[in-house]
């Protein structure tokens, strides 16, 4: 059966617009992410704080209704449990951003060292990327590589992250001699790399899934 027929019972026309509707939520959060990072007011980065829980809870309903569409439909555009599948690792992308903004404010580290705002970035590029699949996931069957190209380039953003990482933690355990500080440090980064991880992870379910109906 067709991808079209498929849509008109249902499917892509439901799903595809949750999808841009979740992915643009996730770059409002990366943005504020970034914010919240190069804000030197505490009380300001608190309000950037609160606005980033909104978004979050956006995200939550948008989650549920993917959830509660792929349900209770009888016709979808790719297999069920890597819609189900994607939805998920979106919101946990979410979760993650908003995570690494709550540790940011609860934390309230010392400084904010230029590899933190480095990866944020990163998470932008992320987010920026999905916004750009997501809108023409519609049209999978003939952007195919081209959407594929774009996971790709989330898997390098993790990769670059990871280098990162890796350096920054090197020197926090050679530097930082405030075992506070270090842990508050060592927990606002990891975060922030988990964050990317989970990019990661959505761009290889979206492969995934065009390779599987490709």
């Amino acid at each position: 059966m067709s991808f079209n027929i498929f849509c008109r019972r249902g499917g892509g026309e439901v799903f595809f617009p949750l999808f841009k509707e979740q992915s643009a939520l996730i770059s409002k959060a990366a943005a504020l992410l970034v914010e919240i990072l190069k804000e030197e007011s505490y009380e300001k980065k608190k309000e950037l704080s609160r606005q980033m829980k909104e978004v979050e809870r956006e995200g939550d309903i948008v989650d549920a209704k993917i959830s509660g569409i792929l349900y209770k439909a009888r016709r979808v555009p790719f297999d069920r449990e890597d819609i189900q599948t994607l939805g998920s690792r979106m919101e946990s992308f979410l979760d993650m951003i908003h995570d690494s903004s709550k540790k940011l404010v609860i934390y309230r580290p010392n400084f904010t060292d230029s590899s933190w705002i480095e990866i944020g970035e990163q998470i932008v590029e992320d987010a920026r990327l999905l916004v750009e699949i997501t809108n023409d996931f519609d049209q999978w069957k003939k952007k195919g590589e081209e959407l594929k190209s774009l996971c790709g380039k989330i898997k390098e953003i993790e990769s670059e992250v990871d280098d990162i990482y890796e350096n920054y933690m090197s020197h926090l355990f050679e530097a930082e001699t405030n075992g506070i500080e270090l842990t508050k440090c060592k927990n606002i980064v990891q975060s922030l790399e988990d964050a990317t991880d989970v990019a990661k992870e959505i761009g290889d379910c979206i492969k995934l899934m065009l390779v599987k109906e490709g």
